[in-house]
């Protein structure tokens, strides 16, 4: 089984502010800090799918009729799913309707080889760390505070990706398995 996903690579720019971000960042809190080649926007997690059905599957998002290629723009920082017990630090995405556009017909196309969209509501975002255990947070919600700018740049996104994700104790390392360009 490959553990699969869909979504945007951000343009080298806007990883790299992120990155410089988070080389202050990282010495103020033990988290498990996403490494910069793996930023992205993910668009819909599929989980695991069997590898004999990759082509199936990469047929049918070829077959998409995606809409033509947009920009976005990464500001803010938040914390997931309760600030004052969080579970990641992600930068915000500042998307048009084509992004949810983008999600809405891949999930379409996913839906006849018996894929289950999932039930909570889509937040585009760019993770940024993980909390796994209950560090304390206070000089990095003061880092975050003191920031002079949370505005990160804009990315023209016009390659729908398809990644798969391998767990190791170092992290997880992406690799780009199809490409779907948008018109």
């Amino acid at each position: 089984m490959l553990r699969l996903f869909l979504g945007f690579r951000l343009d080298y720019a806007v990883r790299r502010n992120l990155e410089l971000m988070l080389e202050h960042f990282a010495p103020l809190a033990e988290l498990h800090w996403t490494k910069p080649d793996n930023f992205h926007i993910t668009t819909t997690f599929l989980g695991s799918w069997p590898e004999d059905r990759l082509p199936e599957l990469k047929a049918a998002l070829a077959a998409a009729p995606l809409p033509p290629a947009f920009q976005v723009n990464i500001d803010g920082l938040g914390w997931f799913d309760n600030p004052h017990n969080p579970r990641s630090l992600f930068a915000g995405v500042r998307a048009p309707a084509a992004l949810a556009e983008v999600k809405q017909i891949t999930e379409a196309a996913l839906a006849p080889l018996g894929w289950q969209r999932e039930a909570r509501p889509y937040v585009p975002h760019v993770t940024l760390a993980r909390v796994k255990t209950k560090p304390d947070l206070g000089p990095l919600r003061r880092a975050i505070a003191s920031l002079p700018s949370n505005e990160f740049g804009e990315c023209h996104l016009n390659r729908h990706l398809l990644y798969r994700s391998d767990l190791n104790p170092s992290g997880s390392t992406y690799t780009v398995v199809g490409e779907f360009p948008l018109r």
